[in-house]
């Protein structure tokens, strides 16, 4: 699959970075002559950040090109998306030239934050609004606004991209999610203009309160909790009087003045100034895959779109040696010698244990009917450093698959072979009613049968042989 990027800046190199990072083929078009070291670091970040937020392997990476002409960019696309500058008259020129230059079965997507579909397409362009949110290679949110069955198709697209379409029901002037903000933002710039608070402490307020709440709730559900047992109805009427008060002022809009331009900057470089653009975007990057690592655990909002797209990478064939994990180190598994934790040598090897757990039917599902395997044991030796990006594989033989009995060896190796790490685990099979040990079902037996019937002709890895001994 092939992409093309028309602009190259913060958000069209955010929207390469996604592509690419995905497996598909970018080509850019950029007039600019900066361009192309532009999008190569926010590559850069990306190739730090995106892989980070999975437990599993992202698609190989796609090949990146950049051109000269938007002829040679938009040949064979399938994708074709648009980040130029917000100005409608350069919008029609350009999507008007990528309208006749594309091939008919490609979506040609716009990130205007503003313009409708039919401002776009007034002069025979055929785009629709795909408005994504910076960094375009983290945040999963995609407005996508215009023609039904091309925004279908591109809803197909994103989710592939591990992004969450959001198809409007209507057009309407910034879509939906720049209303909201354009609110809190002109709140923002009274509240600087007329004294009352100063640029640090109103990202103060909103990054320790409500800022947190939306990420995993939003506002609606937010509110819902905040009217206690009785609902969102309670809450309504309880606060809902406290609209009609002058509060705010939504509708009008400071002066943008020399005199408040200075001031706002000012108080920026102060609180921010020590620090470049590139390192800011580093801390930010490593805070939302933090945040959104830890959405992923209770499938909550971006957390929730991560695993669907997880899902879909971890299909896999099952050599002799079962791949049961293949990741990049993220950033928060590194500790302060610079190299990967113990702990997380331990977490490896239990999300490899998950994983083959699903591979023998002991899944979800078969946990939700009352039965599992619990970890009785386990013994782990640390053989080499891991450090942040790098590949870790995870292979693992079955030593015991009898009765109640599970017995695994996980070998955790780079990419190049060598071998970081082993982790042994011995397991039993539980009745999760009595919470005593059990027999597994019959399909279960069967499967981790077939694998301990096929790893006894190995040889038995070092180091595990006394524990099978021990256990008979």
């Amino acid at each position: 699959m092939k992409a093309c990027i028309v602009g190259g800046g913060v958000i069209g190199g955010g929207w390469a970075a996604r592509f690419l990072l995905n497996g598909w083929d970018v080509a850019v078009y950029d007039p600019d002559p900066e361009a192309e070291r532009k999008i190569n670091e926010v590559l850069g970040n990306a190739r730090r950040s995106l892989p980070s937020l999975y437990d599993w392997l992202l698609p190989p990476e796609g090949k990146l090109t950049f051109h000269d002409s938007l002829a040679s960019a938009v040949e064979s696309a399938d994708w074709i998306q648009e980040s130029i500058p917000e100005r409608l008259e350069l919008k029609h020129k350009v999507l008007g030239e990528i309208g006749d230059l594309a091939p008919e079965s490609a979506v040609i997507g716009s990130s205007t934050s503003g313009f409708k579909p039919s401002e776009l397409n007034s002069a025979g362009a055929r785009a629709i609004v795909a408005h994504p949110f910076n960094p375009v290679y983290l945040l999963p949110l995609v407005e996508l606004v215009g023609d039904g069955e091309t925004t279908a198709k591109a809803a197909g697209v994103l989710r592939g991209l591990g992004m969450f379409p959001l198809v409007l029901r209507k057009e309407i002037d910034a879509h939906i999610a720049d209303r909201l903000l354009e609110a809190v933002w002109r709140e923002s710039l009274w509240l600087v203009k007329d004294g009352v608070a100063t640029t640090e402490e109103i990202d103060e307020a909103i990054r320790m309160a409500f800022g947190i709440r939306w990420a995993q709730m939003g506002m609606f559900e937010t509110y819902r909790i905040a009217g206690g047992e009785a609902g969102m109805k309670h809450f309504m009427a309880q606060f809902g009087p406290a609209l009609q008060w002058p509060w705010t002022k939504l509708m009008d809009v400071p002066e943008f003045t020399d005199e408040l331009v200075d001031l706002i900057a000012g108080q920026s470089d102060a609180q921010s100034g020590h620090m470049s653009i590139r390192e800011l975007e580093r801390k930010r990057d490593d805070n939302l895959v933090g945040m959104m690592r830890a959405l992923k655990k209770t499938d909550s909002g971006a957390g929730g779109v991560i695993n669907r797209h997880e899902a879909s990478l971890s299909a896999h064939e099952d050599p002799v040696l079962p791949v049961t994990g293949s990741r990049h180190i993220p950033q928060s598994w590194v500790d302060y010698n610079g190299h990967m934790n113990e702990t997380h040598y331990l977490e490896a090897g239990a999300a490899a244990t998950d994983r083959f757990m699903e591979m023998i039917g002991a899944d979800a599902d078969y946990i939700a009917s009352g039965r599992s395997y619990f970890t009785v044991e386990t013994h782990i030796r640390h053989l080499d450093e891991m450090l942040a990006g790098e590949r870790l594989i995870v292979t693992t033989q079955v030593l015991q698959g009898e009765g109640k009995k599970l017995h695994l060896f996980h070998f955790l190796r780079k990419v190049d072979g060598t071998l970081v790490a082993t982790v042994e685990t011995f397991l039993l099979h539980v009745d999760l009613k009595t919470r005593g040990s059990s027999l597994p079902g019959d399909q279960v037996a069967e499967k981790l049968g077939q694998y301990a019937k096929t790893h006894a002709r190995m040889e038995m890895p070092e180091g595990a042989q006394r524990y099978v001994a021990q256990r008979g």
